[in-house]
């Protein structure tokens, strides 16, 4: 056998010659291929119909007339609905060589075009050709989807297009269009081709990791170059499972070994797992929204910093075998160089092998917690409690994106290595999270006697129940406030008064408090957005009008309260409001919570918690207080969630394409209304102080997310859970003690008793 060695140490002579860049062929092919998954109007029946006539008919001989043999490929694309047929049809390397060699004689390739200038003037070019070749024929495929549809004439193509039809579903997340990830797989590939090779003898089948498989199926789209790049492998090639075939659990955990002798490396990485059933790859969603967004609107807020998350997994090997004694009493522990610091992972070394890698965690982290930490344990003495640490290594991100690979190797104690990878940290979506704080006046100014020398003893005008937005950092975004009431406040003077119906205004300014004295201050200046209650129509109970121009209405059955809520959002200034945006009740799409725990369960879990999920069906508990906020748009006609609220906690998670303060705006507007239907301060909007949060980096909600695979019955905590999966214990265990215990005598009698603020909030 020969001598394992890291996948990256192999040389150029060892491996096959690569043809094309694959690095820039794949991050086109993804473009690509989003733009496919995006064009509802390409995969109706009759336009792929269509698209398979004019590629068979018009295309490809138009493409062989233009190709010279041992020539290089002439710099033309063909239009879109061609372009994927080709795709697909290349994605059978066989079936289009016969295909290719049969009606032309030679073997047909695709252009190396990865630059969009060039892009355009080679579908320009094409068009040329095409107008001079079939001048009554359509550049553009012009089907239209209420004509009946033609009878297909290759049959062949059309089960490969079909087959293909949800392949963006596997590539779909931001970080496989990163450069480094994109070297990285490329480089696994390298070495995957060289295993192949070298051991295709001994296994039936070869599972290709999904980074890999993504290389694979770019080199096998450019097929001249596939062909000469593999020429020598063609037959050892066909064992390896193609992208939809179903994989069986010996064929992967054989590509594993292979693969561990052949470089002594775990198999799979972030961003580079291996599934069992490709069959379920659209079903099963990591717990985490990683799909590709190309604006983010909320850069126009200055106090609004990007969220960034990236993928990490963790493998163990033992380098010799230990005593069962000596593995029973030691553990590693995992943590953060940075953040939650109450996390403490471990896993006992009895878990771990000397002869294979043993995945120990799969997580998704925020960049901002730098880096990992691990320690190596060992318990006390029964009579004892606590462990003493024996070593501890540390995986920063810095270190890992500057590896070629995204990967490192650490060794502990000279019993363990440890092997740690990530993927590029890409924008994930926002979390942002409203909390109580003090009672200002129309100047901005919390009520206090500071505020009161400073302003030489004026007595400060109105009254505004205020909120303060955190980020997932902490970090103070925004100010809410909302009107409450009106006039001067002297002690022992006059009497709060309660503004009118129609003035009871909320407004949201951008930024963070100016503080004068400790935690006294005032509110920013820049407004950049309003709610303002109007006059609903008859069948809805409650309308506010936003700055954003923006309308929504509030409706419910009175019998059913918060569980009979409906709502209406529509923009005045687009030109079809209401098919362009909706409000579901509860926790739908990518945010639905049982279908996303089931993907994860096995099946004799799953019976368990028949009985118990359809007791929560009835109930509906959980869902109280969640809205999705949904958009229809040409690309996504069925709809795609851009927001998850949850107005009676105040908390929002959104996607950086949708507007924050729109999302806040929804989140306030519907508190207030739903606190006034039930007469009931359901979202503690009547809380007037600031209330104590749980000290940053003590348990960060977001900053940690634990692959759902990595779970354990010993794993309980919520923190390292989706925040929605489990909201009322992640984000109000902090203040519910506050809330709870917080007597009215503790609030001053110049900022105004309850009530006030009932007649503010609760008419």
């Amino acid at each position: 056998m020969s001598e394992s060695r890291n996948a990256s140490e192999i040389s150029e002579a060892e491996t096959i010659r690569l043809g094309v860049d694959l690095v820039s062929a794949a991050r086109r092919n993804i473009g690509f291929l989003r733009a496919v998954a995006e064009s509802q109007w390409l995969h109706e029946k009759a336009t792929v119909v269509e698209a398979i006539r004019r590629y068979d008919e018009l295309w490809m001989p138009l493409i062989s007339d233009l190709t010279v043999v041992g020539s290089t490929t002439p710099m033309v694309l063909p239009p879109l609905d061609v372009e994927w047929v080709w795709f697909c049809h290349t994605l059978n390397p066989v079936s289009y060589q016969q295909y290719c060699e049969s009606r032309f004689s030679k073997l047909i390739g695709k252009p190396a075009i990865f630059d969009e200038e060039n892009e355009e003037y080679a579908l320009l070019r094409c068009k040329n050709f095409w107008t001079r070749k079939y001048p009554s024929e359509p550049f553009e495929n012009e089907t239209d989807s209420e004509m009946p549809i033609p009878v297909v004439k290759n049959e062949d193509i059309l089960v490969e297009v079909t087959k293909h039809r949800f392949l963006y579903s596997k590539i779909s997340e931001a970080y496989r269009s990163e450069i480094v990830y994109l070297i990285a797989a490329r480089q696994r590939y390298k070495g995957f081709l060289y295993m192949v090779q070298s051991f295709c003898d001994e296994c039936a089948r070869l599972v290709p990791a999904s980074d890999i498989l993504l290389m694979w199926l770019t080199h096998q789209s450019y097929p001249t170059v596939y062909a000469e790049d593999l020429k020598e492998m063609e037959g050892d090639m066909g064992k390896v499972v193609t992208v939809w075939e179903s994989v069986k659990e010996k064929e992967m955990k054989e590509t594993k070994i292979l693969w561990e002798r052949a470089f002594d490396q775990p198999y799979e990485k972030a961003g580079g797992e291996v599934v069992l059933d490709l069959d379920r790859v659209n079903l099963v969603k990591p717990p985490v929204y990683w799909e590709v967004s190309d604006t983010d609107v909320n850069t126009k807020y200055k106090s609004m910093l990007p969220r960034f998350l990236l993928e990490v997994c963790v493998f163990v090997r033992l380098n010799s075998r230990m005593k069962a004694t000596e593995q029973s009493s030691e553990f590693l522990r995992l943590g953060m160089l940075r953040c939650h610091r109450e996390l403490k992972l471990e896993k006992s070394i009895s878990n771990f092998q000397y002869d294979s890698w043993q995945k120990a965690w799969h997580l998704y982290c925020e960049f901002g917690t730098k880096g990992i930490i691990l320690e190596l344990r060992r318990r006390s003495g029964h009579c004892f409690k606590g462990s003493n640490l024996q070593e501890t290594v540390t995986f920063p991100w810095n270190d890992l994106l500057r590896a070629s690979s995204l990967t490192l190797e650490r060794g502990v104690a000279q019993q363990l290595r440890i092997h740690a990878s990530i993927t590029p940290p890409v924008q994930a979506p926002y979390l942002l999270k409203c909390v109580p704080d003090r009672v200002t006046d129309d100047s901005r100014a919390m009520i206090s006697d500071v505020i009161l020398r400073m302003n030489r003893y004026r007595p400060q005008e109105g009254r505004w129940l205020s909120r303060t937005v955190l980020d997932h950092a902490g970090r103070e975004c925004f100010v809410i406030r909302i009107r409450v009431g009106e006039g001067f406040w002297r002690r022992g003077g006059e009497a709060p008064k309660a503004v009118k119906w129609e003035d009871r205004i909320i407004e949201i300014r951008e930024g963070s408090w100016s503080y004068v004295a400790d935690s006294i201050g005032r509110a920013p200046e820049k407004v950049v957005g309003t709610a303002t209650p109007k006059e609903p129509p008859e069948q809805w109970k409650a309308a506010w009008k936003f700055s954003t121009g923006d309308e929504v209405m509030i409706g419910w059955e009175s019998s059913t309260f918060t569980s009979g809520l409906s709502f209406s959002l529509k923009n005045q200034m687009s030109p079809e409001p209401s098919s362009q945006v909706k409000l579901l009740k509860g926790r739908k799409m990518l945010y639905q919570v049982k279908n996303i725990k089931s993907d994860w369960k096995d099946e004799e879990s799953r019976l368990k918690d028949e009985e118990e999920e359809e007791k929560e069906e009835d109930e509906d508990e959980d869902e109280e207080g969640f809205v999705t906020l949904v958009r229809f748009t040409e690309e996504n006609p069925t709809g795609r969630a851009t927001a998850l609220l949850n107005w009676k906690l105040l908390v929002v998670e959104l996607l950086p394409e949708e507007d924050a303060v729109l999302v806040l705006l929804l989140c306030i507007s519907i508190l207030r209304s739903v606190s006034e239907m039930k007469k009931e301060d359901l979202g503690c909007l009547l809380i007037r102080r600031r209330l104590k949060e749980a000290n940053f980096g003590a348990r960060d909600w977001g900053s940690v997310i634990l692959h759902p695979y990595s779970y354990s019955s010993s794993i309980t905590s919520p923190y390292i859970q989706p925040w929605y999966w489990n909201s009322k214990a992640v984000i109000a265990s902090d203040r519910a003690d506050h809330i709870t215990r917080q007597p009215a005598s503790n609030y001053l009698p110049v900022e105004g008793g309850d009530k006030l603020y009932k007649q503010g909030i609760i008419t």
